[in-house]
C-alpha cells in the first residue's frame, strides 16, 4: 500500500510542477506579448505602417505560443494574464485596421474567445481618441478622417452597451464599456469645439477681409 500511495503522490507532484512550470512561462509570455502590443499599436499612430505591420505578424506568432504553452492547462488558459494578453493583441490588430481601413479581423482568425475579442475592440476604440486629437492638431479639425474615426467610436460603444451579461462572463466589459463612452463623450466635445474654432476664424477672417476692402 505504501508503495503505490508514493506512486500517486508522485504522479500528483509531477503534474504540479508541469503546470506550475506552464504557468510561469505563461506569466512570462504574457509580459512579452502585451509589451508587443503595446509597440505595435505606439507604431500605428506614429504612421510607420511597416513597422507596425512586422509587429503584427510577431503578435501573431507570440500568442500562437503562449497559447500553445497553456493548450494542455485550460485554467492556465482562461487566467487573467492569459485572457489579458490576447485582449491587447486584438486591441492592436483592430487599431491597425480601423486606422489603416482594413477589414476587421474576426475572433476566429485571432483565435481568441469572445471576452477577449470584445473587450479588446473596446481598448481599440479608445485608442481612435488619440489619433483623432493628433489630426485635430495637424489639419482640419472638420476632417473626413476625424469624422470616420468618430463614427467607428460611436458604432463600437452602440454595440458594446448591448451586451447585457454577467461580468463572469463578458470579462468586466461593463467597466470598459463605460469608460469608452466617456472617452467618446470627450472625443465628440473637443470636435466640436474645434469645428466651432475653425468657424469663427473664418468669420473673422471674411470680416476683417471686408472691413479692409472698404478701407481700401
Amino acid at each position: 500500500m505504501n508503495d503505490q500511495y508514493e506512486k500517486i503522490t508522485e504522479t500528483v507532484r509531477a503534474a504540479f510542477a508541469a503546470k506550475n512550470a506552464a504557468r510561469d512561462m505563461a506569466l512570462s509570455r504574457s509580459r512579452e506579448l502585451i509589451r508587443q502590443c503595446s509597440e505595435c499599436i505606439r507604431a500605428v499612430h506614429r504612421q510607420e505602417w511597416e513597422a507596425a505591420e512586422a509587429r503584427l505578424e510577431i503578435l501573431r506568432t507570440a500568442a500562437a505560443e503562449l497559447r500553445a504553452v497553456v493548450a494542455s492547462h485550460p485554467d492556465l488558459y482562461h487566467s487573467g494574464y492569459t485572457q489579458d494578453a490576447l485582449k491587447e493583441v486584438v486591441e492592436a490588430f483592430a487599431t491597425y485596421a480601423i486606422i489603416r481601413e482594413r477589414p476587421l479581423p474576426t475572433m476566429d482568425e485571432l483565435h481568441v474567445e469572445a471576452a477577449a475579442y470584445i473587450n479588446g475592440l473596446a481598448e481599440a476604440a479608445t485608442e481612435l481618441r488619440r489619433f483623432i486629437l493628433d489630426i485635430l492638431r495637424r489639419e482640419d479639425p472638420h476632417s473626413a478622417e476625424a469624422e470616420r474615426l468618430l463614427d467607428w467610436m460611436d458604432a463600437i460603444y452602440d454595440s458594446l452597451v448591448t451586451f447585457d451579461f454577467p461580468d463572469a462572463i463578458t470579462g468586466d466589459l461593463r467597466r470598459r464599456t463605460d469608460t469608452v463612452r466617456g472617452v467618446l463623450e470627450r472625443t465628440r466635445g473637443d470636435l466640436t469645439n474645434s469645428l466651432r474654432q475653425q468657424r469663427l476664424q473664418e468669420a473673422l477672417a471674411r470680416f476683417e477681409e471686408k472691413v479692409l476692402g472698404k478701407d481700401g
